[in-house]
């Protein structure tokens, strides 16, 4: 495990205060990418996701049901469980926030930065009394210049949610002695924040001038108690950040499993949650004396008719209904091309339908299926011999072959839309070649011609399965099928090996492999 291929890949973790939706779906889709890529490319993996348990309004929400928050935990977490089995979801392990190894190092973490130093000398951890803004559906605290008035003249957060005065003892991080810290490594890491956009959204914003923030809370006791003080329980995202350093077993620094995977090599989060990740994250850490990640990556928002998609809106959709409607990678790979990841989307069914339809069936599918009809009906369902290989043959084997050097670099950036389309600039030039060539006109003219053409596009469909397996597990897989290709043998280094799609190949009766929707 000690080795330089350890790749640790982290969702954030999602609050249970209701069922999950298409935003917590494309979040963790987006992850199972990389990690997929990650593995196929020869590395070995560490996938967390998990939940996120503590809080107010969980408190709320379960004293409302008449059960314990316990209780109350435990039965929404089964239902994003129970959607990384619908997505197939490759995480090999699932944070549960109210677990013993968490508050454990959580309770390590704080000790930690309690014992530490701050630039100034003075300790980070100081006791004081809160007052100010709280929203407690985001259980934030808002400064004065950060509120907005709603239509009925009440002030709010900056999401528009609702805030109060709230007044009681706390512990703070003095974050204003990180600032200067915090600018010098963004600056010495350009690639630490991603998009760019929000990088420098970030950068504007420390300067600016950071505030101490509370860490702690009295009014409720449904959080990791705060060592040596238990009137205190930790906030919310000093407890919920700390779930990335549970899952590589901290606070056991020396184990196999912390020096393989941490620091992190990438947090992907959703852009409400920026601040929170890319300025507090990398500042506990520091006070902890501990790496940071490697990178941290803000996606947009999916909206429905210009809204931000939400349970508080009412306009939410079930990812589990998506998949039984439209398919597991059709949603997998709508939600991948549709926009630039970073940037905002309008979500529709009709959109995903369409480029379902136009892209997966008609483009990819229907050149599998043509191809490996053809070889089946008469090559005697053998990959056939192949002659005197032409210019245009070996062009796009190439091509086709060039494709996980092209597109690793754009997995390493986050650029899913810009590696689908390089994936189908091979699949309508194969499309384009086996219009140009026609090999059920050289069935009668030239034989051998006809078993060259299929033989190259064999090769082509081959690495296209291949290459697409992280985006559609499933189809992708079903091609590599119907080639009769064994599971051990469908990783990125069998792209360049001539070992499986060779002359006599017995393959298996083509099936339809992405369904098209009337």
């Amino acid at each position: 495990m000690l080795s330089e291929k350890n790749y640790y890949i982290t969702t954030p973790i999602y609050y249970v205060n209701d069922k999950p939706h298409t935003g917590h779906a494309y979040t963790t889709i987006a992850c199972d990418v990389i990690a997929r890529f990650k593995r196929l490319d020869g590395f070995t993996v560490k996938f967390l996701t998990g939940t996120d348990e503590h809080g107010q309004k969980v408190a709320k929400a379960a004293d409302e049901q008449g059960i314990s928050p316990q209780k109350f935990t435990d039965n929404v977490s089964k239902s994003f469980i129970k959607l990384t089995e619908t997505l197939t979801i490759t995480n090999d392990d699932f944070i549960r926030t109210t677990e013993d190894r968490h508050k454990k190092a959580c309770q390590f973490f704080w000790e930690k930065i309690l014992n530490s130093s701050a630039p100034d000398g003075k300790s980070w951890i100081i006791l004081d009394k809160y007052k100010g803004w709280y929203s407690f559906r985001d259980e934030a605290y808002h400064t004065e210049d950060e509120l907005v008035l709603n239509d009925k003249g009440e002030k709010c957060a900056p999401n528009g949610n609702k805030v109060e005065w709230v007044e009681e003892d706390s512990y703070f991080f003095r974050l204003s002695a990180a600032e200067d810290s915090l600018l010098d490594y963004y600056n010495q890491n350009p690639d630490f924040i991603g998009p760019n956009s929000r990088r420098n959204e970030i950068i504007s914003f420390v300067k600016s001038g950071l505030k101490d923030i509370s860490i702690s809370r009295t009014n409720f006791n449904w959080g990791v108690p705060v060592p040596n003080d238990d009137k205190h329980v930790m906030y919310v995202w000093i407890d919920a950040l700390a779930n990335y350093l549970t899952g590589a077993n901290y606070p056991e620094i020396n184990h196999s499993l912390f020096k393989s995977f941490w620091p992190a090599d990438l947090h992907i989060i959703g852009k409400d949650i920026i601040r929170f990740h890319c300025i507090y994250w990398p500042a506990f850490l520091m006070a902890a004396e501990l790496p940071l990640p490697k990178r941290i990556f803000a996606h947009g928002w999916w909206t429905i008719e210009g809204q931000k998609m939400s349970k508080s809106l009412g306009n939410a959709i079930d990812p589990n209904a998506l998949v039984d409607e439209f398919g597991l990678d059709q949603l997998r790979y709508f939600l991948l091309k549709e926009v630039t990841f970073g940037n905002d989307g309008d979500f529709s069914k009709q959109a995903l339908m369409h480029r379902s339809n136009s892209e997966l069936a008609n483009e990819f599918g229907n050149l599998v299926q043509r191809v490996l009809s053809m070889i089946f009906k008469n090559c005697d369902s053998k990959i056939p011999k192949f002659q005197n290989l032409t210019k245009d043959d070996l062009e796009i084997i190439e091509k086709s072959k060039s494709l996980v050097n092209n597109i690793r670099p754009l997995i390493d950036k986050q650029a899913f839309n810009d590696s689908l389309e390089k994936i189908w600039v091979i699949v309508r030039t194969a499309n384009a070649y086996i219009d140009k060539q026609a090999p059920w006109e050289l069935k009668k003219k030239s034989p051998e011609r006809m078993e060259t053409v299929l033989y190259t596009l064999s090769k082509i469909i081959y690495n296209l399965a291949i290459i697409m397996q992280p985006f559609t597990p499933i189809g992708s897989n079903k091609i590599l099928s119907q080639l009769n290709v064994p599971e051990k043998s469908r990783d990125f280094s069998f792209i360049d090996s001539d070992s499986h799609i060779t002359p006599g190949l017995l393959i298996n009766k083509p099936e339809p492999v992405f369904e098209k929707f009337e």
